[in-house]
């Protein structure tokens, strides 16, 4: 029963939250003195849109993107917005525009569109291809969205191109250790790329998990979980995890620690598979982990509150450099029930936001100087200030919201969609806009904003790619 799970998983994990939530009606937490000038203020002035005013403009703007991918781009991977022209990921499309929007078309009521698309979806998606694909980016784009559009919409079709894709991948997970090949072959299961990350390895359970219990395959739940456990397994002893690891030694090939690009979901994973499915293995590989993340690699810096690297074996602190991705954390950090920690993170993160009027991909916090200069329509800081308001209700979440709209409208908007920054000092955009763009930057923004009923988030677990699961088993 959809109760029981409430009542035993997502409210005692909340606990916390509904404390720091009661606390915040009559006392408000004061940011730190780092953080407070870059904070936006919780009043807002005569001309400052409402919240409705805000969701109904960010529902334009993905109409504005979606117009611009169709005239575009239709029935390809993605729109590239200032040659007018689009990019297939394998050189046949595989529709990850199309299957990563259609959740967001939902839940921002673009029924007529929405129905349009998931028809075009069944009809010309096909996965009988002879073309090597990368497990992790399948899974989290496609499979997720083709589960989650299915919870949304009942057609049964969905969940059958999900199980298929799920038969196509089953043989990335038949190395000696269980942990997956980077890529597979959809036609032929042959497999390559040996060397992998905890996030390729470590980001499947959910939509594998998902998709076993909604067709009664137990081998889909099995696979991706041997996975996850395989390289919990592998921790060192202090319980940190490295950068790179070889698939089939079991051996790590970089020993850097840290919550950015490579193992960011993973530790996502582990929390949000122990509320989905209510397992316990993951409950405690979740807790073990996160104990040792905030004690190697949480760092509170003159500048601010961040997570920076580590060595895995010895804990000692090798880089102080935190980016876009890393701003996915304050949002699990909420989930679990740690909001001060959470609160503090998002302020450092929005602190980088608007140091630079949008964030780099990556600085070092120490010095406050950008190391990568791009932005690629990242939504993980967006994420997390949609976790925030929910645990909160703190408006200076929406207010941050408000800036990071103002900012993507002002420097990355173009006459037919949203540009990548190649630079953000001096805001040159670049040819790319990803499908997350759709499936996560604009969805967290619209459910930011938009009414409570839009989407119940104690009755759904998203996937890292923004696709909300339901348990309906």
């Amino acid at each position: 029963m959809r109760t029981t799970y409430l009542s035993k998983l997502v409210f005692p994990c909340l606990i916390l939250a509904l404390l720091h939530f009661s606390a915040a009606q009559t006392t408000q937490t004061s940011p730190s003195p780092n953080a407070s000038a870059a904070l936006p203020q919780s009043t807002a002035g005569p001309q400052t849109p409402s919240d409705a005013e805000m969701a109904e403009r960010v529902r334009q703007e993905f109409r504005h993107a979606w117009q611009g991918y169709k005239q575009y781009a239709w029935g390809h991977d993605a729109l590239k917005p200032l040659s007018k022209s689009y990019h297939d990921w394998y050189g046949v499309p595989l529709l990850m525009t199309p299957v990563d929007a259609l959740d967001t078309m939902i839940l921002m009521g673009m029924n007529d569109e929405a129905v349009q698309t998931r028809e075009y979806i069944v009809k010309n998606l096909s996965f009988d291809r002879d073309i090597y694909v990368k497990n992790f980016e399948v899974t989290i784009r496609l499979l997720g969205g083709l589960l989650s559009s299915y919870q949304l919409t009942g057609d049964k079709r969905l969940l059958a191109l999900a199980d298929d894709l799920g038969t196509r991948l089953l043989p990335a997970f038949n190395s000696p250790t269980g942990m997956p090949y980077v890529n597979v072959n959809l036609k032929t299961g042959a497999v390559r790329g040996e060397v992998t990350n905890p996030a390729e390895v470590g980001t499947l359970l959910i939509e594998f998990g998902t998709l076993s219990k909604l067709t009664g395959k137990p081998i889909y739940y099995e696979k991706a979980k041997r996975a996850l456990v395989e390289l919990y397994n592998r921790c060192s002893p202090i319980g940190l995890v490295g950068s790179t690891i070889n698939v089939k030694t079991g051996q790590w090939t970089d020993p850097v620690s840290h919550i950015s690009g490579g193992i960011d979901s993973y530790y996502e994973y582990l929390l949000k598979a122990w509320l989905l499915f209510d397992d316990k293995d993951c409950e405690r590989m979740w807790r073990s982990s996160i104990k040792a993340v905030n004690k190697y690699l949480a760092d509170q810096a003159p500048t601010g509150f961040w997570y920076g690297q580590a060595n895995m074996n010895t804990g000692a602190r090798t880089g102080t450099d935190f980016g876009a991705l890393d701003a996915f954390f304050p949002g699990t950090l909420a989930l679990s029930g740690d909001l001060d920690r959470a609160r503090k993170l998002e302020d450092s993160a929005y602190k980088m936001w608007t140091t630079f009027g949008i964030e780099p991909e990556e600085i070092n916090y120490t010095t406050m100087k950008i190391t990568y200069e791009g932005y690629e329509l990242r939504p993980e800081i967006i994420e997390s200030a949609y976790y925030l308001y929910h645990f909160k209700k703190d408006p200076r979440y929406r207010e941050m919201g408000r800036t990071f709209f103002d900012s993507l409208t002002k420097y990355c908007r173009t006459d037919v969609g949203y540009a990548a920054l190649s630079s953000v000092e001096k805001k040159t955009k670049t040819d790319e806009m990803e499908s997350f763009f759709f499936a996560e930057t604009l969805k967290y923004l619209y459910l930011l904003f938009a009414p409570p009923e839009t989407l119940d988030l104690g009755k759904v677990v998203f996937n890292t790619e923004a696709h909300p699961i339901r348990r309906t088993w």
